[in-house]
């Protein structure tokens, strides 16, 4: 009965969680994420505003119906005018300054629409169109940003277990170092102290396997975190990203090419050149059109043939004088689009400096991968040698056990020698315009 309720318990626990990849990872994260998910709502804002832009060729259609109670002698009059209800008894002294009060209903449809803004329409439709390039590209970057993220926590929690692999093959060792120390004491051998030696030893193993399993639990609570599903146990195989370009030159190429914050920059910086034409254009006359047609009458039953109306006006507006305002507008536009020049010039050497910096960065994390697969080798050798040598008496516990750590540090420092090169690739990558997915490549 215990066990059947034990397994209910754990029942929905073994059905809803999941093991991902890291392409399962990026998957769920572009599906789940609320920082991508705020992100893409910039870019659908930014899209309304060109629709906003936009609207206004079409003009505004407007119905209005009023209804209207006075005692207001000019008022009353003018409603009378307006429905065509004046009589010449209207005209005697006492009716027009103490007319009977009125209730008047006014229908009307009326149209107005922009005919000319002096290009400040256009220039207003092409800034919002550069800002929706732009706000793609920054969701783009933000992504790829992202990516980066996931793999520091995907990878982060696959080098966790390979920690945790590697320190039970130590405290298999340690185990063994134990019972060999013991039955050597039992034969007169060796010390008690070298029992107490490998006990000790045997202990500080079981201290870094607790400190592994928590770097995998902090690994795996991030990356769900980042991916938005608290599903996530466990993780797959390492995920190694595939980069094979050591040119300098091309690869500075690649980027101020490719990368999407420099794109994001350069339509920023062709929106504020259009803000100059924008504010220029207030030296040009604007016209427009308003149509309207409309009912007026004490009640609604209205004599269209007699009581209705129409209206239609073109006008034209010029300013002649603003004090500077025009001027200065103009000024400021054309100081912040030299501004933001100077930080796309800027920009471009900023990623040519994190090229270099991440090739060599890269360089480096290879160079040391190599090296500490030698240094794992000889440990292994080491060990081996000591191990016999601690058996004929040649060396003592305190020396096994040194031998045994150096074979536990080689261990660890490959590990995250191996965790830094695809990190380090990565941001390579990433800092070249290109993605981390692994679709199409090998997994």
């Amino acid at each position: 009965m215990i066990r059947e309720k034990i397994f209910l318990l754990i029942l929905p626990m073994i059905l809803f969680s999941k093991i991902v990849s890291f392409q399962d990872s990026l998957d769920l994260v572009y599906k789940n994420n609320n920082t991508l998910k705020a992100n893409k709502l910039k870019v659908d804002e930014a899209q309304s505003k060109v629709d906003e832009a936009q609207s206004y060729d079409f003009g505004i259609v407007d119905f209005n119906h009023n209804i209207t109670k006075t005692n207001h002698a000019g008022h009353i009059f003018g409603m009378k005018t307006s429905s065509r209800e004046v009589e010449s008894v209207d005209f005697i002294i006492d009716n027009l300054n103490y007319p009977e009060k009125r209730t008047n209903y006014e229908t009307k449809v009326s149209y107005a629409v922009p005919l000319f803004t002096g290009f400040k329409l256009d220039k207003a439709k092409q800034m919002a169109k550069l800002q929706v390039k732009a706000q793609e590209a920054k969701y783009t970057f933000d992504k790829k940003q992202l990516e980066l993220e996931v793999l520091q926590a995907y990878n982060g929690a696959v080098t966790a277990k390979e920690f945790i692999v590697a320190t039970k093959k130590a405290k298999q060792a340690t185990a063994s170092f134990v019972n060999l120390a013991n039955k050597l004491y039992q034969e007169g051998l060796t010390t008690d102290i070298d029992v107490a030696q490998a006990q000790v030893y045997d202990l500080n193993v079981n201290s870094k396997m607790k400190d592994a399993n928590n770097r995998f639990d902090l690994a795996i609570a991030y990356l769900k975190f980042l991916t938005n599903d608290n599903q996530i146990v466990d993780v797959d195989n390492f995920a190694q990203i595939i980069f094979i370009d050591n040119d300098l030159k091309n690869l500075q190429d690649k980027a101020i090419d490719k990368r999407d914050d420099l794109l994001w920059m350069k339509y920023n910086t062709k929106t504020m050149k259009e803000k100059i034409d924008f504010e220029s254009a207030n030296q040009y006359p604007t016209i427009g059109m308003h149509l309207e047609y409309g009912y007026n009458n004490d009640n609604l039953d209205y004599d269209t043939s007699k009581q209705d109306y129409y209206l239609g006006v073109i006008g034209l507006k010029y300013n002649l004088f603003d004090g500077g305002l025009n001027s200065s507008l103009k000024q400021r536009a054309k100081i912040n689009y030299n501004k933001t020049k100077i930080y796309f010039n800027q920009m471009k050497d900023g990623i040519n400096l994190e090229i270099e910096k991440n090739l060599l960065t890269l360089l480096t994390k290879q160079e040391i991968y190599k090296e500490k697969q030698k240094a794992i080798i000889l440990a292994k050798k080491i060990l081996k040698k000591s191990e016999i040598m601690y058996k004929n008496s040649l060396i003592n516990m305190s020396n096994l056990l040194l031998q045994q750590a150096l074979l536990q540090k080689a261990r660890a420092e490959m590990i995250m020698a191996k965790f830094d090169v695809s990190i380090a690739t990565a941001k390579l990558k990433i800092s070249c315009g290109e993605s981390l997915e692994l679709k199409g490549e090998q997994k």
